[in-house]
């Protein structure tokens, strides 16, 4: 039996810009730093690894997002960058949040854009998907009762 999830990794090009994005958004980062060596690549089946990694926890501290950044082997593309929400996989990481419009408005400082409208579900949330740098595409959902 699991204990708990205790992080998503999301692989990306620009580690700064990504970092920026997820502090605005309202996450901690935790550390960075280089990652490399026989460990790494034993436990993800890959050889010559040498990256930079950063930590992000939520402010409730439970959840956590790893960000890697792979200087060698050069990371891979899997799918188109703007992969619309039903492509196959893991799509969006939602977030719940207490104003949705001021979220929106400082993450478009950092290059995110709406990716369709902000919506609301009878009269319990508002919710929205914004579209980041890497393409990232994360939910947010403001309850209202």
């Amino acid at each position: 039996m699991i204990k708990r999830m205790d992080n998503v990794l999301i692989v990306v090009d620009d580690l700064d810009a990504v970092i920026s994005f997820f502090v605005e958004l309202g996450m901690e980062l935790e550390g960075k730093g280089p990652i490399e060596g026989r460990w790494v690549e034993r436990v993800i089946g890959v050889d010559d690894v040498r990256q930079d990694v950063a930590m992000l926890r939520t402010p409730d501290g439970h959840g956590r997002i790893e960000l890697a950044r792979f200087h060698t082997p050069q990371a891979i593309r899997a799918e188109p960058k703007d992969a619309p929400a039903n492509t196959l996989g893991i799509r969006r990481i939602m977030f719940a949040v207490d104003d949705i419009e001021n979220v929106v408005t400082r993450l478009r400082a950092h290059g995110a854009v709406l990716v369709g409208e902000l919506a609301q579900y009878e009269d319990r949330y508002r919710l929205c998907y914004v579209r980041g740098p890497e393409g990232i595409l994360v939910g947010l959902a403001e309850q209202l009762r």
